[in-house]
C-alpha cells in the first residue's frame, strides 16, 4: 500500500501495493518543504510537549500512588474522552469499609479531647497529619460517633424534661386553685348553687344541648366553657356539665359563680357526689392502681427511662409520654361511664380541655347517629400527615394476639377532642366491659 500526501497536505491518497515493504513506504510530493511549513510544525510539536508536561505535573500533585510517565499519564487521562466515556470517580477503598464495620467501644470515647468537634477542626487535621483512608476512615468514625451520643443525650434530656414540665402543676395554676379555694370559704358569691334551684329541671331535660367536660384544670376549663357560649347561636340551650375531682370542686366552683355564663346553664359536679361511683367497686379505679403498681415495678419512673443507653430516643419519649399525668388521671377515663353518671339523658356531646371551640356546635344534635354510639373526627386523613396519620397499629400492640385478631390494624383512630355520644344506644351495647377487658 502506497501513501501519496500532498505538498499542501490537503489531499492524501491511498494506493494498494505488495508486501510489507510497501505497506509502509511513503511517497510525498516532489515540493520542497518550505521554511514556514517547518516552523508550524515545530510550534505544534512544541504546545504538544508542553501539554503533555502540563497534565503529568498535575497528576502527580494530585498524589496518584501509581506514577507514571508523562505519556502512560496522557493517555490515561485522554482514553476515556476519545472513546466518549465519562471518567468515573473512584469507589469508596476497601480498608475505609472495614474500619466503618468495625465495633467501636463507645465508653472509650469519654474524655478524649483529640477527637474533632467540627468539620472544620477535621478537614484541617486530616490535612495536616495527610492521613492514609484507613486514619481517615477511624478519625471520622468517632467524630460521628461522639456528635451522635451527644445529639442522643440532648434529644432525651429535651423528652425529660418535657415529661417533668407537663408532669408538674404550673405555679399561676396552682396559685389560682388556691386563691379560689379560699374565696369559696369566705366569698358567699363564690358558693352560689350551681345552677339555681329553678334550672335544676334542666340538667335531665332531653330537649336541651347537653355538653360534658371531665377536668381538673380551672383555667382550661373556663377556656373551653367560655368559647362554647360565646360562639352558640342558642345559648339558652346549652347546658354544661363539668366533672371535676374532689380537690378542684370548690375552686371550680367558686371561679363559674364569680364568672357567670349566662343564659347558658353551668354544672359543677366532684366524682364523690355520684352515687354510682361511690358504691362498691369501679372497674376503672381499679384498673388505674393496678397500671400504677405494673409501671413501678416493670418500668420504672422516668429517670429510669431516660437513664437508658441502647433505645432509640424516640421510644424514650414514647415511653415518657405514657407516664404523662393525663394517661393516669381518672378523669381521662371517666367517659366510659357516661351512661351510669347520667342515666338520664340520651345524647351528649363530650369535650377535652385543650380544646378552643370556634362556631356553633348545635348542628351536631341533628345528626343522624344511624345507631351507633360514637361520632367523632377520624384522625387518619387530613393536609397535615404528622398530626392526621394516626390509626390503630399508632395506639395497639399488635404483637399481642387477641389485639391483632380483633383488630385492623390499618383502621382509622378518632380524636377524642369532641365526640357526640348516643347514651341510649350505648346501654344496650356492653363497650364498657369490652374497654376494661
Amino acid at each position: 500500500m502506497q501513501l501519496h500526501i500532498s505538498p499542501s497536505l490537503r489531499h492524501v491518497r491511498v494506493v494498494r501495493g505488495k508486501g510489507l515493504r510497501e505497506f509502509i513506504k511513503v511517497k510525498v510530493g516532489s515540493r520542497r518543504v518550505s521554511y514556514q511549513m517547518m516552523f508550524y510544525s515545530l510550534l505544534f510539536f512544541t504546545f504538544l510537549l508542553r501539554f503533555v508536561f502540563v497534565l503529568s505535573t498535575v497528576d502527580t500533585i494530585d498524589g496518584d500512588p501509581s506514577p507514571c510517565s508523562s505519556l502512560a499519564c496522557l493517555g490515561k487521562r485522554l482514553k476515556p474522552k476519545l472513546l466518549g466515556r465519562r471518567i468515573e470517580s473512584g469507589n469508596v477503598p476497601e480498608a475505609m469499609y472495614q474500619v466503618l464495620e468495625q465495633p467501636l467501644n463507645e465508653q472509650e470515647l469519654k474524655g478524649r479531647s483529640d477527637i474533632p468537634q467540627t468539620l472544620q477542626d477535621f478537614m484541617s487535621e486530616v490535612k495536616r497529619s495527610k492521613s492514609d483512608a484507613r486514619e481517615f476512615a477511624q478519625k471520622l468514625k468517632e467524630m460521628l460517633t461522639l456528635m451522635e451520643q451527644r445529639t442522643r443525650t440532648a434529644k432525651i434530656q429535651e423528652y425529660l424534661y418535657r415529661h417533668v414540665a407537663s408532669s408538674s402543676i404550673p405555679k399561676p395554676l396552682h396559685c389560682l386553685a388556691l386563691k379560689l379555694a379560699n374565696e369559696h370559704s369566705i366569698n358567699a358569691a363564690a358558693r352560689l348553687q350551681l345552677p339555681e334551684a329553678e334550672l335544676v329541671p334542666t340538667l335531665v331535660d332531653n330537649d336541651y344541648f347537653h355538653f360534658v367536660l371531665a377536668s381538673d384544670n380551672i383555667l382550661a376549663a373556663s377556656v373551653v366553657a367560655k368559647s362554647l357560649v360565646q360562639n352558640s347561636l342558642r345559648p339558652h340551650k346549652i347546658v354544661l356539665h363539668i366533672i371535676t375531682d374532689r380537690k378542684t370542686y370548690f375552686p371550680m366552683q367558686a371561679w363559674f359563680s364569680l364568672h357567670p355564663l349566662s343564659p347558658a346553664i353551668i354544672e359543677v359536679k366532684a366524682l364523690h357526689h355520684f352515687d354510682w361511683l361511690s358504691k362498691g367497686k369501679v372497674p376503672v379505679l381499679e384498673a388505674m392502681e393496678k397500671d400504677q403498681r405494673v409501671r413501678s415495678q416493670f418500668r420504672g419512673g422516668s429517670s429510669v427511662i431516660a437513664a437508658s443507653k441502647s433505645e432509640n430516643p424516640v421510644v424514650v419519649a414514647a415511653k415518657l409520654q405514657a407516664l404523662s399525668p393525663k394517661y393516669n388521671s381518672l378523669m381521662n377515663h371517666i367517659r366510659i361511664h357516661l351512661p351510669e353518671l347520667f342515666p338520664s339523658l340520651n345524647k351528649v356531646v363530650f369535650l377535652d380541655d385543650d380544646i378552643v371551640i370556634q362556631t356553633d356546635l348545635s348542628p351536631l344534635w341533628d345528626i343522624d347517629m344511624d345507631g351507633k354510639v360514637n361520632g367523632a373526627v377520624e384522625t387518619c386523613r387530613g393536609e397535615d400527615k404528622f398530626v392526621m396519620s394516626k390509626k390503630f397499629k399508632s395506639y395497639l400492640n399488635f404483637s399481642n394476639p387477641i389485639i391483632a385478631r380483633n383488630f385492623d390494624p390499618e383502621e382509622c383512630a378518632w380524636a377524642y377532642g369532641m365526640n357526640v355520644f348516643d347514651l341510649a344506644a350505648w346501654r344496650k351495647t356492653n363497650i364498657s366491659s369490652n374497654y376494661y377487658h
